[in-house]
């Protein structure tokens, strides 16, 4: 169903598009597509349940390569901090429960793709000039839910889950190096939920045995490039501006609206082209 080969390199792709604001999600179904891979033909489910596999590849790798800012996070753990993690939680697990199939159906296409790449671009270039006068610890119930409903706005293909995050948490004037740090720390516990409901679902269908090895050599390739892509994080993390991440966002998506506009071109130029029936002819002079 996915070729090993292709399996790999979707999971060498997954770990630096993770860690960067640039929607992992949207070059997983982007550069098939541009590759001519076809693998639109494959039951919606069953892509989404791969790109979630290779997401929680990339969980795993975050969790060893980031084993020490974790644990600093674990120690400062209170009430106050749970209630931040729950909220921004919750909406993108009951958005995901609820409408994960329709979101799968109506908008895992090229060219609704390529609108969340525009609109999370936009998003992050306004947010990002925001004051940075909040830090570490700072975070409130109220920035807890934001996370969360820019987490659930995520689940349409190409917005991002880390770009929808980042730009939430700079739009309530968190300093770029924290915004990062709250938008990996919030990522975990939705990659696994994910992870764990498309687990569930698959077991349940036996029909997808196929699927299973492609699925433990993407992971295993996500895994690798995102323990090896860790510095990206300090590269998010300094302070530098968001636009260059959305001006590629952005590039992309042109790339990909141009090439469905010349497609529709040429589709309609072979159907002019087509000889009409001479009954036809005749009743249109």
């Amino acid at each position: 169903m996915i070729p090993a080969r292709r399996a790999t390199l979707l999971g060498l792709i997954q770990g630096p598009t993770e860690l960067l604001p640039v929607s992992s999600s949207a070059h997983l179904v982007l550069v098939p597509w541009l590759a001519g891979w076809e693998l639109e033909r494959l039951d919606p489910e069953i892509r989404k349940s791969f790109e979630v596999a290779l997401h929680a590849g990339a969980a795993a790798a975050l969790l060893i390569g980031q084993r020490r800012v974790i644990g600093d996070e674990l120690r400062a753990f209170n009430a106050r901090r749970a209630t931040v993690l729950m909220l921004s939680f919750l909406p993108a697990a009951v958005t995901g429960y609820t409408l994960e199939r329709q979101i799968e159906r109506r908008l895992g296409g090229p060219r609704a793709t390529a609108f969340g790449l525009l609109a999370g671009a936009a998003v992050m270039v306004a947010a990002d000039t925001r004051p940075q006068d909040r830090g570490r610890g700072e975070a409130t119930p109220l920035d807890g839910l934001a996370l969360g409903l820019a987490q659930a706005a995520a689940l349409a293909p190409g917005v991002s889950r880390n770009g929808a995050t980042l730009a939430a948490a700079r739009l309530r004037r968190f300093s770029r190096e924290q915004s990062n740090l709250l938008s990996r720390t919030v990522a975990l516990p939705i990659i696994v939920g994910a992870a764990v409901l498309k687990g569930a679902r698959l077991a349940g269908r036996p029909g997808d045995r196929s699927l299973r090895r492609p699925m433990r050599i993407g992971v295993a390739a996500s895994f690798v490039s995102t323990l090896a892509s860790q510095r990206l994080i300090r590269l998010v993390e300094r302070d530098r501006a968001l636009w260059p991440y959305a001006a590629y966002r952005a590039g992309l998506a042109m790339l990909v609206l141009g090439r469905l506009r010349r497609r529709r071109e040429r589709a309609a130029a072979e159907v002019r082209s087509v000889p009409m029936p001479r009954q036809a002819a005749a009743a249109a002079k």
